[in-house]
């Protein structure tokens, strides 16, 4: 039953896919995200739908009279010279074994969407869509293993991803944590109080979550999360006065075992896991000194690592022990070189500065604004990101990509409004340099006719 009601989902979408390639758009981030094919058991568990909706958005795309092109931007060019780059380094790349190009493909893919994804989102009210389904694929996950962990407590239940990217506890949990801070901006900005307590309701039960994917890295990254959002609120006490009651609730209700596997961070030495990732960074080390430029090869770490490691045990011998990275920016070094390197490190780098020049100019023009809600989101996502990819294999993360073409298209439509000064008329005798000219109702709202997204009032006086 539920492969049919999946296969009904999907193929009934295909038609509105073709029509408004933006709702297809929305398909292919639930079936990356949500994983809507994982919860079936069948048949659709195993079909190809996201290369369907595609396919099938990607020809409404070019059938399109008014389409328009991806925003050619530095960040998208440097997307499409990484995908260059890293396809160099599989030629030149040090290493024997045979070049498996499925991974690059699958990579390809990814910079794809979101170069694709910067094209169909030119609205305000695109933009937002956007954010609230990828928010809600994640707290769907969130509300799910949430209850699931509650109703387990006290017993140890290591809880897992649905599939995909998502399959492997730690990524699980870096991605919900990511989650956090979209569900808790949404749910803060919404004006429909049922809208608005559900999605405040799936913060916690996320946080719990991530909890019970027992991952050291999420649990990290959860912690920097909380730091980044107290210290962008307007009230920091009070938001270290909630971080202190939900850590004493932590302490009240989290089962043993939790505390058990996170105390292991300040015994590193007595820790098999992460004295293996300490060694996995000193192999990722000898690796980018004897290949600097194109590295070893996209994804051929692993088959290299016997190479760079001077003492392997008897079990890495007899290939069961070779390790992965584990940390994302030396996964990259290694595997693809200097040049991919500093273009991926680029690309975070111009997403922070993008988010905190569109901060420092709203500040500027506005006392309250959808604005810097969003760019507060935006900057902690980044954060939890790169906090918890220190410990991950995760620097070809398709989330990722697609949040930094998400951020540029927001940073491309705010920049626009704010210079429409008309959407925020000034107070008689004011200048837009000094005065406070908006406060916005956002969130789902029945509205006049005629009128559609956010809409903006003025401050009286």
């Amino acid at each position: 039953m539920r492969d049919l009601i999946v296969a009904g989902i999907v193929i009934g979408s295909l038609p509105s896919c073709y029509r408004r390639p933006f709702v297809g758009l929305l398909m292919f981030s639930v079936l990356a995200y949500m994983r809507l094919q994982d919860l079936a058991w069948g048949f659709a568990r195993f079909e190809r739908w996201s290369f369907y909706v595609a396919i099938v958005t990607f020809a409404g795309y070019v059938a399109n009279k008014n389409k328009k092109p991806p925003v050619m931007e530095m960040r998208t060019q440097m997307m499409a010279i990484l995908c260059v780059t890293v396809g160099l380094g599989l030629f030149f790349g040090k290493g024997e074994t045979k070049i498996d190009f499925a991974p690059y493909i699958e990579f390809i893919k990814i910079i794809a969407i979101a170069v694709f994804t910067t094209a169909l989102i030119r609205t305000k009210e695109h933009l937002r869509v956007m954010v609230w389904v990828i928010a809600l694929c994640f707290g769907f996950y969130g509300v799910k293993n949430g209850i699931a962990a509650v109703v387990r407590l006290g017993r140890l239940h290591i809880i897992r991803g649905p599939g995909g990217m998502l399959a492997d506890n730690n990524d699980f949990g870096l991605a919900m944590v990511m989650a956090v801070p979209m569900l808790l901006h949404l749910g803060l900005s919404e004006r429909r109080k049922i809208l608005r307590r559900g999605m405040l309701a799936m913060v916690p039960l996320t946080m719990i979550t991530v909890m019970a994917t027992h991952s050291r890295g999420a649990f990290l990254a959860m912690v920097v999360m909380m730091f980044v959002l107290i210290w962008r609120s307007r009230s920091r006490m009070l938001g270290f006065t909630i971080a202190g009651l939900l850590l004493a609730a932590g302490v009240a209700f989290a089962p043993a075992s939790y505390f058990d596997r996170i105390s292991t961070l300040r015994e590193v030495e007595a820790d098999g896991s992460a004295m293996g990732r300490i060694e996995a960074w000193k192999v990722a080390g000898r690796m980018i000194r004897s290949n600097p430029v194109f590295g070893v090869g996209f994804n051929r770490f692993k088959t290299n690592y016997l190479d760079y490691e001077p003492n392997p045990s008897t079990a890495q011998l007899q290939g069961g022990g070779t390790r992965v990275a584990h940390n994302s920016y030396l996964q990259v070094w290694a595997e693809c070189g200097t040049p991919a390197f500093m273009l991926y490190m680029g690309l975070l780098f111009l997403s922070f500065f993008d988010i905190w020049s569109l901060r420092r100019e709203a500040k500027r023009r506005y006392h309250s604004s959808w604005i810097l809600s969003y760019c507060t989101m935006f900057e902690t996502v980044l954060f939890t990101f790169m906090v918890g990819s220190l410990f991950l294999n995760r620097a070809h993360f398709d989330l990722i990509y697609h949040y930094e073409a998400i951020i540029l298209v927001f940073g491309q439509i705010a920049r626009l409004e704010m210079r429409d000064e008309s959407s925020y008329p000034l107070r008689p005798g004011a200048s837009m340099r000094g005065s406070l000219v908006a406060v916005e109702p956002r969130g789902f709202r029945r509205r006049p006719r005629g009128t559609r997204g956010f809409r903006n009032t003025p401050l009286t006086a």
